[in-house]
């Protein structure tokens, strides 16, 4: 975090990224993307700009008392790391993302006799996979109505419909749909086609857009201008949702499973050993900018999941935004403890991501003299599975029971880091509100928080009650924290 006074146009990189202004209160008061950073940047630390007409812009410029940002790969994962942080911060002056809208995912409901694929906002409990999620809806609406037209899968709501809807079915009618529904494709007939659709969420699309050139040059030759620029449109459509700068958000969600033994067998023979001697662990990182960053540690024991023995971590020693360094401090403690107790090591390792953190993991463990291991890294991108001196990822069938435990260690510390994260994030939040109650010390509203638990505990309690669970706090001032807290 840097002053406004400090500001260097030199030192920031022309990269697509994301920025954070804050005030001298230290609150985040504007998130901003940009595609180059210092470009964006810069504009408002002019001299001229400080005078500008716009007033909300003029007001943003003279309260910003500090700055940060963060690069990322592409001005699509800047939008989606915006809108995230918008969300998080709420801060006063970003207005036009703080309604909540989502983004679009691609839904498949497995539990459907023909699947298709459909557009949806929220995840839900259940037999679905998820794809996404997609910055650009317009491009993914029209990419979707191509994708179900080109492989012939069905466009309507049920699986099964009645006798009127088959009737005046336009889809049937001009050839658009397979029709399942009336038997004109068998199940497995079906499921090949939808097989292949899966092939271009996953980012295959090479074989597509090859076809869609084919039949571009010949509309032209033929001089169907108006189909030829239609072609073209579903062809740069294609590569905005699903090309490669687009793939590391469009990478599936799979239904929960539990994999089981039969998958630690076939990961075993994937890797290469007889037998994996011990249990699976899996760590992830979880932070925002750098800030409370932390560590999870899952464990699965014959191919599920064995809560008593995860683990989380508060990285201590790094401060800014750099995953691979906190990976390393997380691995080096926990197995240092382990070596120094003398206890088993587990069987695998995995920790998600690819090259960089399955790095930054062996450096660690030869950093301590820890006893070599199967240690692998599993990319989000791709699902490739990284591992010590191959330079080429491995890649297993998405149906092998091995890839789809990996994927569930993965998913499952994931979600555990995240929810320490989210958890601490909230304790941040609520410390900061009942900081600023004025009158009171601040061990005095330690002892209130943690008496009730929660701020929003705090909130439901009558002043009565505060005064009677915390010594030293009377009604009267018990009140005014009240009327303090229930303002935000």
């Amino acid at each position: 975090m840097r002053s406004a006074a400090e500001f260097h146009p030199s030192e920031i990189p022309a990269k697509p990224g994301v920025y954070i202004y804050r005030d001298r209160f230290d609150r985040v008061i504007y998130v901003g993307k940009a595609s180059n950073l210092r470009r964006r940047m810069s504009s408002y630390f002019q001299l001229s700009r400080r005078n500008a007409a716009d007033p909300k812009l003029r007001s943003l410029i003279h309260s910003i008392a500090s700055w940060s940002f963060e690069v990322v790969h592409s001005e699509a994962e800047a939008l989606l790391l915006e809108a995230r942080l918008i969300k998080t911060y709420a801060p006063h002056y970003n207005i036009l993302m703080r309604d909540d809208k989502r983004y679009l995912l691609l839904k498949i409901d497995w539990s459907e006799d023909f699947p298709t694929l459909a557009l949806a906002r929220v995840k839900k409990p259940g037999n679905f996979q998820y794809f996404g999620p997609f910055p650009n809806g317009s491009a993914l609406r029209s990419t979707l109505e191509f994708l179900l037209r080109h492989f012939g899968l069905r466009a309507c709501r049920d699986s099964h419909p009645n006798e009127e809807t088959r009737r005046h079915c336009l889809k049937r009618t001009i050839k658009d749909c397979c029709a399942p529904c009336i038997g004109n494709v068998t199940q497995e007939e079906y499921k090949a086609r939808l097989d292949e659709a899966l092939k271009v969420l996953n980012g295959d699309i090479t074989p597509l857009q090859e076809k869609l050139r084919e039949e571009m040059t010949e509309a032209s030759l033929n001089t169907r201008f108006e189909a030829a620029a239609r072609l073209r449109d579903i062809s740069a459509n294609l590569e905005a949702v699903f090309g490669r700068k687009s793939r590391i958000f469009a990478r599936p969600e799979l239904p929960e499973i539990t994999p089981g033994k039969a998958a630690v067998e076939s990961l075993a023979k994937h890797l290469g050993i007889e037998k994996i001697k011990g249990p699976i662990i899996g760590f992830d990182i979880s932070n925002i900018l750098g800030t409370l960053a932390v560590a999870s540690l899952v464990c699965f024991t014959d191919g599920r999941p064995d809560r008593d023995h995860y683990r989380r971590f508060r990285i201590k020693t790094v401060h800014q935004s750099d995953d691979f360094a906190m990976m390393h401090e997380a691995i080096t403690r926990h197995f240092s403890r382990l070596l120094e107790e003398k206890r088993p090591l587990p069987g695998v390792l995995l920790v998600d991501g690819g090259k960089g953190q399955l790095s930054a993991a062996l450096d660690a463990l030869v950093e301590i003299h820890c006893p070599p291991f199967p240690i692998l890294g599993l990319a989000k991108r791709n699902e490739e599975i990284f591992l010590p001196g191959r330079s080429e990822p491995v890649i297993i069938d998405r149906h092998d029971p091995a890839i789809r435990l990996l994927q569930a260690l993965r998913d499952e510390a994931h979600r555990f880091a995240i929810t320490y994260h989210r958890e601490l994030r909230r304790k941040a939040i609520e410390h900061s509100v009942i900081e600023e109650v004025p009158g009171i010390g601040k061990k005095r509203k330690m002892e209130i928080l943690r008496a009730f638990g929660s701020l929003r505990a705090l909130k439901k309690a009558s002043a009565g009650e505060i005064a009677q669970k915390v010594r030293g706090i009377g009604e009267e001032t018990a009140q005014k924290l009240l009327d303090h807290i229930r303002q935000k």
